[in-house]
């Protein structure tokens, strides 16, 4: 049966490509080994391909061809005639050629890097990168058109049967085959954008502006569209590394190249009227983030004429199978090449077999319309848009008919008719529900305009109030809200104790996001779980609720905090912030305590902290992006440093408050992209506070009870074991991205991830703030020396699982610190490309 619905399937895409040439196959030598790299084409035409390291390929064109050509230094050229539109396992045999292979260097194993012709000309296309393309010319502007599709692939018999499709049987209609693959795939999403890109090489500044934006069946749908853009940014093949799903693939034009790819110059020919050399270009090494494909390089100007690169099957890389870039570049004039087009293709899946099925993503970039040095003012690039434009999402056909710069495939076009009948099945909205609420965390009740969540928020455990059960919603009436009300209820069953929060903020001022808000929370936290505190009023430490951990956490308190607030962002991701905050502080166990004296001779004490505080803060986000018009708005890039300083005055005179107190704090945090070498992140936090406060207003450095590993916290530190009223932290991570395991032989067919950490922090108590102590703990700070711990970790276990190896570097004295913990394990669990 099931063979039937496969010969069936088959026969079906071959009718639905009548007007289409395929051939698929491997290509061998005279003694039946693979040929990698070999060029074919079909004759008379630019349309190609390259084998791979097995020696197969595919090609197809919409057009009907009759000539094939297998081209490769070492061999005879062979055109072979195509008897029939569609040819699956058509196998070459290449002859050797007795006449030029004494002369060839053959494509297999590692290349000399000296007495190389093709590094030779790699270091010549060095010496003239920034005389080719934009960066030569001062400005720059030309026309964008992009389009996206997303293709769930290999499909079968199986496939179609499947429950998961039952009812929605029609999608199959639209079945095709890849043209770098050769595998059948059904597309299931299209989004188109037009826009128009100006550029200033002189003072650094480019400007998108979106003329309109189309896609199948969701609309408007910022967070999909986000999702899009974030998944494909741009990239310049110049580049020593190209960023592609966070992480940096060494450019084949890279100056790093030579120590990472092998070279060899294949082949030259006139292309548009230009001499070219064909270079192809192969790993020196398994594992690592690298490409295999060729180049055609002009003899002059040594600019890159067309680029095809597909990704190591072996890349340390998760949940993408394949990844395959075309690049084609116009000649404008006879020393300026500028990109034309751009095809990027990457099969996600969950394994990198062969026949494993997944979801093919393509985006295809069109340019156009180049124009150079018409200068634009400096204010022109800083201008932003407030409101969200719903126009430009809704263009008719006759803007797409003349912006388009490539007509839409048939099968394209059925995309668009097929999504919008498979959004009114009852199946595609339950599925595109589950979705939403896996993605947001939250349920949402359109007919209220009401969201339930977050649900990962609904269950916690901490030893005051036992098992915790929690439920919790929002306004939600668009993703664009000018104003939004949010609450939460909760109930520990071992305290017998309910509590709750409700915030509020609006958007009063698009154009300096000028936002008020305000709530009140009364709840159980694990405060000095972090330095910096959260400006969300409803916000909870993930240590608040720890379900196992290291030791007894019962350091926990009873909070009451009210909260108004005011903000602005009159600089492009400068914040202002001004908040008046009124808590009280109270332990909310019998084990442990916030008492202080409130008389010179500790002779009375009082167990419950009043206080009201102003705060002024400051926070820069150099490069971030963001999404959205509305009071809440969302990242689209995380690689972006973020500074932030805040002045905290407690008044004793409002509110009938107990302490008098000045705290200055800083920080910064850092990621840095290094390119080959990793990922380095990096955080530095200091602080003091000026006056006399009690524990419950102390810098408690944070330690880390869990058997998580969370960043900026200390993993062998107990909660309060140091506390202090200044200090200075350094936090240091680096993931390697699998460039040490990779070169270690029985362990880089696994694509681990090294990891390493450093934390240190030095601190003080002043004596004041130590003599009104009462809490019955002993106040211990790291001023002699600071304290530090050290971690090695192994990343991207089956793909999801992170181990930390902590060590703890000092203040291991047995009787100043009986309770240290030398060494710990913490791990941690996501889901990273």
């Amino acid at each position: 049966m099931k063979l039937k619905f496969l010969f069936l399937l088959l026969c079906f895409v071959s009718l639905t490509a009548l007007a289409q040439t395929k051939v698929s196959g491997h290509v061998y030598d005279d003694t039946n080994s693979p040929v990698p790299y070999v060029n074919i084409y079909f004759e008379g035409t630019s349309i190609g391909t390259i084998t791979d390291e097995n020696g197969t390929y595919y090609l197809e064109d919409d057009d009907t061809q009759e000539s094939i050509v297998y081209s490769f230094i070492g061999f005879q050229t062979q055109t072979v005639k195509l008897t029939k539109k569609v040819n699956y396992k058509f196998d070459v045999t290449l002859q050797e050629d007795a006449a030029t292979l004494q002369e060839v260097v053959l494509v297999s194993g590692k290349q000399p890097k000296k007495n190389n012709p093709a590094i030779d000309i790699l270091r010549k296309i060095w010496a003239n990168k920034r005389s080719n393309g934009l960066k030569q010319y001062k400005q720059y502007q030309y026309d964008k058109y992009e389009k996206v599709e997303f293709d769930l692939n290999t499909i079968d018999s199986a496939t179609i049967k499947s429950k998961l499709f039952r009812g929605m049987e029609f999608v199959f209609e639209q079945v095709d085959t890849s043209k770098v693959t050769g595998k059948t795939y059904l597309p299931m999403f299209i989004n188109e954008s037009s826009a128009e890109v100006y550029g200033d090489n002189i003072i650094n500044e480019k400007r998108e502006i979106l003329k309109g934006n189309k896609n199948s069946g969701f609309s408007n749908n910022q967070i999909i569209i986000d999702f899009v853009d974030d998944l494909y940014s741009d990239y310049d093949v110049y580049d020593n590394y190209l960023k592609f799903f966070d992480k940096s693939f060494t450019s084949p034009i890279s100056r790093t190249g030579i120590q990472t790819y092998n070279y060899v110059l294949a082949d030259s020919s006139f292309i548009d009227n230009k001499w070219c050399y064909n270079i192809i270009y192969y790993p020196r090494r398994k594992n690592e983030l690298t490409f295999k494909g060729d180049f055609w390089v002009a003899d002059t100007t040594f600019a890159i004429k067309d680029i095809n690169m597909q990704a190591s099957k072996s890349a340390n890389i998760n949940w993408v199978k394949e990844i395959y870039i075309e690049q084609e570049f116009d000649v404008l004039n006879d020393s300026t090449f500028l990109i034309k087009r751009d095809y990027f293709m990457s099969d996600f899946a969950f394994n990198k077999k062969e026949k494993s099925q997944g979801i093919y993503g393509k985006r295809t970039t069109l340019y156009d319309n180049y124009k150079f040095d018409e200068k634009k003012e400096p204010k022109f690039y800083k201008e932003k848009i407030y409101s969200f434009d719903e126009d430009l999402y809704n263009q008719d056909e006759a803007f797409w008919d003349k912006n388009r710069m490539e007509s839409l495939s048939k099968d394209e076009k059925g995309v668009y008719v097929m999504l919008d009948s498979l959004k009114n099945t009852k199946k595609f909205k339950r599925l595109y529900n589950l979705g939403s609420i896996l993605a947001s965390g939250y349920i949402e009740f359109d007919e209220l305009n009401l969201d339930y969540g977050p649900i990962f928020s609904t269950f916690g455990y901490n030893e005051v109030e036992g098992v915790r059960l929690r439920g919790g919603g929002r306004t939600y009436f668009g993703q664009n809200d000018l104003w939004r009300l949010e609450g939460f209820l909760a109930y520990g069953f071992r305290d017998d104790k309910f509590k709750y929060g409700i915030s509020g903020k609006w958007l009063m001022d698009k154009k300096s996001r000028l936002i008020i808000s305000g709530g009140n929370r009364r709840d159980v936290e694990q405060i000095g779980a972090n330095l910096t505190s959260s400006t969300d009023v409803l916000g909870r430490s993930l240590a608040s609720s720890s379900v196992v951990g290291t030791g007894t956490n019962d350091k926990l308190t009873n909070v009451n905090l009210t909260t108004v607030a005011i903000e602005a962002e009159p600089l492009r991701n400068f914040v202002t912030r001004l908040s008046g905050t009124y808590k009280t502080l109270e332990s909310a166990s019998s084990t442990f305590s916030l008492d202080y004296y409130t008389d010179a001779t500790q002779t009375e004490t009082k167990s419950e902290i009043k206080q009201y505080e102003s705060a002024l803060s400051l926070s820069y986000f150099p490069k971030r992006e963001m999404t959205g018009f509305g009071v809440e708005r969302r990242n689209k890039n995380d690689d972006f440093a973020r500074l932030f300083a805040q002045v905290t005055v407690g008044d004793p005179s409002l509110f009938n408050s107990d302490f008098d107190y000045k705290k200055l704090q800083f920080s910064y945090y850092q990621p840095w992209a290094l390119g080959g070498f990793g990922r380095l992140t990096t955080s530095i936090e200091v602080g003091k506070t000026y006056g006399e406060i009690p524990l419950g207003l102390m810098s408690v450095v944070p330690g880390n009870q869990s058997y998580f590993s969370i960043y900026n916290t200390f993993s062998n530190l107990d909660f309060y074991e140091f506390v202090t009223d200044e200090y200075a932290t350094l936090h240091v991570e680096h993931n390697f991205n699998g460039r040490l395991f990779s070169r270690i032989p029985f362990l880089k067919k696994y694509n681990l991830r090294a990891i390493v950490g450093f934390r240190g922090v030095m601190g003080d108590i002043s004596q004041k703030n130590r003599d009104i102590n009462a809490s019955g703990l002993t106040y211990v700070a790291p001023n002699k020396e600071a304290y530090y711990e050290y971690s090695v970790g192994v990343g991207n276990i089956f793909k999801v699982f992170r181990i930390d190896f902590n060590f703890r570097g000092n203040y291991l004295d047995p009787v100043l610190n009986p309770e240290a913990r030398k060494f710990g394990v913490t791990g941690s669990f996501g889901f990273y490309f």
